[in-house]
């Protein structure tokens, strides 16, 4: 296909190619002759178009990239998920070239070899400080950012800022030692990825209908005698055989531990009676799930009955609303308040009553709560994709639902992606 460079790109990789005529396809995870599925070729060119076109919206005219999503959004380029915290990697936007790559020694060579959609001489083996275990007084630091200014400046980009989305404080330094005027290059990144394309949108359905599965292996092995941990372990092998990429977290939260909600697991039995919902956060190809269910064992009471139902309608009320041009404040406010459900405030809740775009991020726009949204609405969009999620405790004291629906915004609404069946309470190996 050639280098992503700009000679390269047209317009028309601005097209994200939507289809909504028919019900959202869940392709196998192959590539075949007889069905046109994703198209990485395409799905590159249209990430790396939207990402020269937030830049252009923006006050910069260089992005230099350290969190790993960005990385991969750019430059199509991915190693183990043991790099995903350490910040030894790092990707250059500026003017008119290609993306440059420093990445972990051997993988530049590997990039050079294999991603041929890069430059070669543009990926480049380095590191700079690992998150401190590399003292700056090494020296790479330094190095490296002389390196980057030097390159900005080729690009005739020298005179603008520099769109730098996080990195470790004495990279800052060194940075702005080598007279680089550094700014906010995280909200330019969230702005080009907020927006899913036809391939971003068939990986994202994919990634939920591997956790479809799982869930309902969950529904027949939830019984007593099975620990939280079994649980997640099951479900993490059942994913990683089906071809998840990264099984980020999987909380398993049963019985008395459901509220207030800990999000995490430990090693408690599964009792009879208990409420008990999971949340299952996976990637494929990069895209990520976030899909909660609850379930009772053999039985549930009507308090449990109760929570459910509402923790369901607040959800339906929500998904009811998603629509290109309405605003996230409107979907909030068909939430209960965190007073009406015992919290001292909207921060002390946040989280439950919740929605998060999801893309190669667990969270991206928009972010839907009534923490942020009600004083800061922003506007839905076609091709939005984001996961919607409520919580109820139960009168009991103890028990409680939760619910997380994914959805996809078309033309016209949304359509749910997340299909295990949520709409009554299920109950697992039922007496």
């Amino acid at each position: 296909m050639g280098a992503l460079t700009p000679n390269v790109l047209t317009p028309q990789d601005l097209e994200p190619n939507w289809r909504w005529e028919n019900k959202l396809p869940a392709w196998g995870h192959t590539s075949v002759d007889f069905e046109r599925r994703v198209d990485h070729d395409r799905l590159r060119r249209y990430r790396l178009s939207r990402t020269r076109e937030a830049l252009k919206n923006s006050p910069a005219g260089t992005l230099l990239l350290f969190d790993v999503n960005n990385i991969r959004y750019v430059s199509a380029t991915k190693i183990g998920e043991w790099e995903r915290d350490k910040m030894c990697r790092f990707c250059l936007l500026t003017g008119d070239d290609s993306p440059y790559v420093w990445d972990f020694g051997s993988a530049a060579v590997h990039h050079q070899k294999y991603s041929d959609w890069l430059e070669p001489d543009h990926c480049l083996a380095g590191v700079v400080g690992m998150r401190g275990t590399i003292p700056p007084e090494f020296g790479l630091m330094k190095k490296y950012a002389k390196q980057i200014a030097g390159l900005i400046r080729d690009a005739g980009m020298g005179d603008m800022p520099v769109g730098l989305d996080y990195a470790e404080t004495a990279m800052f330094h060194a940075l702005q030692e080598e007279g680089i005027n550094v700014i906010d290059g995280q909200q330019i990144m969230l702005a080009a990825r907020e927006i899913k394309n036809w391939d971003e949108i068939q990986l994202l359905t994919q990634a939920a209908s591997m956790v479809d599965g799982v869930y309902h292996m969950i529904y027949e092995e939830l019984k007593p005698g099975v620990r939280e941990n079994d649980i997640v372990a099951m479900s993490n092998k059942m994913l990683y055989e089906m071809g998840s990429d990264d099984v980020e977290a999987i909380n398993a939260i049963s019985g008395e531990r459901c509220n207030p909600h800990p999000h995490n697991f430990t090693d408690r039995l599964i009792r009879p009676g208990d409420q008990a919902f999971f949340d299952i956060l996976q990637s494929y190809q990069g895209y990520r799930t976030c899909y909660y269910r609850t379930f009772n064992v053999g039985r549930a009471t009507p308090s449990q009955n109760d929570a459910y139902v509402k923790a369901r309608e607040w959800l339906e009320a929500s998904i009811e609303m998603i629509k290109p041009g309405v605003s996230t404040d409107k979907v909030a406010e068909v939430w209960p308040t965190a007073q009406s459900l015992g919290f001292p405030s909207e921060d002390a809740a946040f989280g439950l009553q919740f929605g998060h775009g999801l893309g190669l991020a667990l969270h991206e726009r928009p972010i839907i709560s009534r923490a942020v949204s009600m004083d800061h609405p922003m506007e839905i969009q076609t091709g939005m994709v984001f996961a919607l999620e409520t919580y109820c405790p139960a009168s009991d004291g103890y028990s409680a639902a939760r619910i997380e629906e994914e959805v996809v915004v078309t033309d016209t609404g949304c359509e749910v992606i997340s299909l295990f069946p949520a709409e009554e309470l299920p109950i697992a190996n039922r007496y």
